[in-house]
């Protein structure tokens, strides 16, 4: 996210952590590159001359002036203001209502609010587990009633019908009146959006809220959007009582102005962002870890969450215990470390969660030809029958021919699969009769680590 910026930031962080002398010179000549850096990423100008007074103020004060290392505490600065800025600390839902609590979802069309919505069902169910209905008030938008219908079935909530001719305010009170007589926790409201901001749209969404009384009216808004993301949310925070934004498509190569903005403009916090596409997309946003990626310091705490639950442990614990017994690790097994590689969400959206300089090293060309080789050895194992699976040493010429060309690859793609394969089945046998944890316990205090991606074996070289 906020590739630009984040970019400029590195640069600077680097430039200033060097410095040993803070005087009033350089620090003027950071405050112009920190002034530049975030009107090229669309903040907002009132945004920008606050961020830059702050930072000047305490970066001329006794904190940096009287510190050993006073490019490191510029930096320092620097990050806390970014976190103070965008918020402090983590702002999750407030459901503290009698039953359904009531959710309305607010913004432009094109932002992503329908999509946004079904995630956030998803992430009431599974981390606060609850019951949730959604239900769709755009009557105006072709096929967005089906669509809510279609991605709350993926999220694992519950819809309630509805239908272009009906009115809006018809739709919420049947929805209403059907959560709490079906016991549902937790209400989540779709509304209507526009191309633009217009007196209709925002009577019709004055009225919803009124007739709802919500416990939460999220700003739905689209990071890639700018200065327009700025005047939108003031548009729609003079209209309703907002209790919260939800940033969308933070994944995309945005200039980043948005995060910064919203936050100052509106005066509400920022409670989500939408990682990506995936209807489990969305993560609780946190000021300080975001300040850290923008500044090229990575969020290790989301790289470790999202491997974390990219493990599937029951596998991983089933595989541990066959190489403990002494059974052959197959290409079954070899396929099943593959596939927890893939749904850890991809090597390039891990990448973006390293540090600059590390994540610098490994271009995405790089990483994009690491996931399509990924990939390909999906498709050559697919391609083999179970006993070829199973026993990998009858695979000789013409069966490796057969295999590679209904996996659409050359017989030496095949070749390289199985000599990988092989190389980590030998590292298997190494792990056999407990020689894992062994190991990990000579590394240090690691005895309760479960062996990630299974048995311990890590995950192949690509």
């Amino acid at each position: 996210m906020a590739t630009a910026l984040s970019e400029k930031f590195s640069r600077l962080v680097k430039t200033m952590s060097g410095q040993a002398r803070i005087t009033e010179d350089n620090v003027q000549d950071m405050l112009r590159e920190v002034r530049m850096a975030l009107l090229e990423a669309d903040v907002a100008l009132p945004v920008v001359r606050d961020f830059v007074a702050r930072v000047k103020e305490k970066a001329l004060g006794q904190e940096v002036l009287g510190s050993l290392k006073p490019g490191q505490a510029l930096v320092g600065i620097v990050n806390r203001e970014l976190a103070a800025t965008m918020g402090e600390g983590i702002s999750d839902i407030n459901l503290v209502a009698q039953p359904p609590a009531v959710i309305l979802m607010a913004g432009l069309q094109g932002a992503g609010k329908t999509t946004t919505t079904a995630k956030l069902a998803k992430h009431l169910i599974e981390k606060r587990k609850k019951k949730v209905l959604t239900v769709s008030g755009d009557v105006y938008r072709p096929a967005a009633i089906e669509q809510l219908k279609t991605v709350t079935k993926q999220a694992g909530a519950e819809w309630f019908p509805s239908s272009a001719d009906q009115k809006p305010i018809d739709i919420v009170r049947a929805a209403i009146d059907h959560a709490r007589r079906h016991f549902f926790d937790v209400l989540l409201v779709d509304t209507a959006g526009r191309l633009a901001i217009d007196e209709v749209l925002m009577a019709e969404i004055k009225a919803l809220h009124a007739e709802l009384n919500p416990v939460e009216t999220l700003f739905v808004v689209d990071a890639m959007q700018g200065q327009d993301a700025v005047n939108t949310a003031k548009a729609f925070k003079e209209a309703l009582p907002l209790t919260g934004i939800i940033l969308t498509k933070t994944d995309g190569d945005s200039r980043g102005g948005a995060a910064l903005s919203v936050r100052q403009i509106t005066g509400v916090p920022i409670k989500f962002a939408g990682t990506s596409e995936k209807i489990d997309g969305l993560e609780v946003f946190d000021a300080e870890r975001h300040a850290g990626r923008i500044l090229g310091m990575g969020d290790i705490v989301a790289l470790v969450e999202q491997v974390t639950a990219g493990v599937d442990v029951a596998a991983a614990q089933k595989l541990a215990a066959k190489v403990k017994s002494g059974a052959g690790f197959d290409l079954n097994d070899f396929l099943g470390q593959l596939q927890q590689m893939k749904q850890m969400g991809g090597l390039s959206s891990l990448m973006d969660k390293l540090p600059q300089q590390m994540a610098a090293k490994a271009t995405e060309a790089d990483m994009t030809r690491a996931e399509r080789d990924i990939r390909r050895k999906e498709g050559i194992i697919q391609s083999m029958t179970p006993l070829e699976r199973r026993k990998p040493e009858l695979l000789k010429a013409t069966r490796k021919r057969r295999i590679a060309a209904g996996a659409g690859v050359q017989v030496q793609e095949v070749n390289r699969m199985l000599n990988e394969f092989e190389q980590m089945q030998t590292m298997m046998k190494k792990m056999k009769g407990g020689g894992l944890m062994k190991m990990m316990k000579k590394m240090g205090g690691m005895k309760g680590l479960p062996p990630m991606g299974g048995g311990g074996g890590g995950m192949p070289r690509f």
